[in-house]
């Protein structure tokens, strides 16, 4: 029986198409995306170094009898995609099967995260044992700590959970915290967020994939039932399907234009009297609508963080 070898296709996009362009090769690649930063800045000495720069995308596609057929098809769609945004023509290399696996896992590093998070391939161990870590398995497209929309969420989840820590002793401050993620895809935030302190997470998203990810994700990190994990969105929340319909900390990490049509569903609701919306997924021309958006359902702009062309916001309720 001869040896099983791999084609290699990548393409080097800027950050605002390296999710779509992931989407499409993720329909013909089931073995998983590899998404990659090309470059590392540093924005002061003390910083940690956070991705930024064009993305090396890449997927694998099995040499057979079909892969003609396939790399067409994946062309085409790739073709179209181009259509709405020029894309650069794609790049193939063909890998031996003993290689492949190898190949793939060699594009993927810890990834430290503001002060205490280390995002960690789930066959690999943390190089900074001082850091939480947080396991994934990136071989899904989305929501494994190498976009920078995941990783600005991770730090704003960082802050306000410190931020929390440090007012524990007023007893008139919220304890034990809660959390709700919408759109929870990996589960990535929510599982940071209860490794960094909050007692109870409730993690949705309308995709039942996104659903079993998550809990596969939460095995991977020993985090069990304080993770209460569901198919639906906002309306589903505040209906009360789940545990609870509000928390202090409520996190989006979607698109801006489903982060503005969720303001009108509700997502505003969601947020307790002095808690926290964090939000990301946001172009840095779109950030400004969003803002808007959230002060039109009485929240007050607290924190915004810029990674390359994506943008994340704290939004609070305004205090009465």
């Amino acid at each position: 029986m001869t040896d099983k070898s791999w084609l290699e296709i990548s393409l080097l996009v800027d950050g605002e198409l390296a999710e779509a362009v992931a989407d499409v090769l993720a329909r013909f690649a089931p073995s998983g995306v590899v998404t990659e930063s090309t470059a590392i800045a540093f924005p002061n000495d003390e910083s940690e170094g956070v991705a930024v720069g064009p993305i090396s995308v890449r997927a694998y596609l099995e040499m057979n009898d079909q892969i003609e057929e396939t790399r067409q098809k994946l062309e085409e769609a790739l073709f179209y995609l181009g259509m709405i945004q020029p894309l650069p023509a794609p790049i193939y290399k063909q890998i031996a099967d003993q290689n492949w696996m190898e190949a793939w896992k060699q594009h993927y590093k810890p990834i430290p995260i503001g002060k205490r998070l280390m995002i960690v391939p789930v066959w690999m161990e943390s190089p900074e044992p001082s850091r939480i870590p947080i396991r994934i398995d990136p071989g899904m497209a989305f929501g494994t700590g190498t976009h920078p929309t995941t990783q600005l969420c991770l730090e704003l989840i960082e802050n306000f959970m410190e931020e929390r820590r440090k007012r524990k002793e007023d007893p008139s401050f919220f304890f034990p915290l809660s959390c709700i993620d919408v759109g929870c895809g990996s589960g990535i935030l929510s599982i940071a967020a209860l490794k960094l302190g909050a007692q109870s997470a409730l993690g949705v998203d309308i995709d039942i994939e996104s659903v079993r990810n998550s809990r596969e994700n939460a095995d991977v990190n020993a985090v069990g039932q304080e993770f209460v994990i569901g198919q639906g969105s906002v309306t589903e929340v505040l209906a009360g399907q789940f545990v609870f319909k509000s928390a202090p900390l409520v996190v989006a990490n979607i698109l801006a234009p489903v982060i503005i049509r969720l303001f009108d569903a509700g997502l505003a609701q969601l947020v307790d009297a002095g808690g926290t919306l964090i939000l990301s997924g946001i172009l840095v021309e779109q950030a400004p609508s969003v803002i808007v958006a959230g002060q039109a359902h009485g929240l007050v702009l607290t924190a915004q963080k810029q990674m390359g062309d994506w943008v994340a916001l704290s939004m609070n309720p305004v205090e009465p």
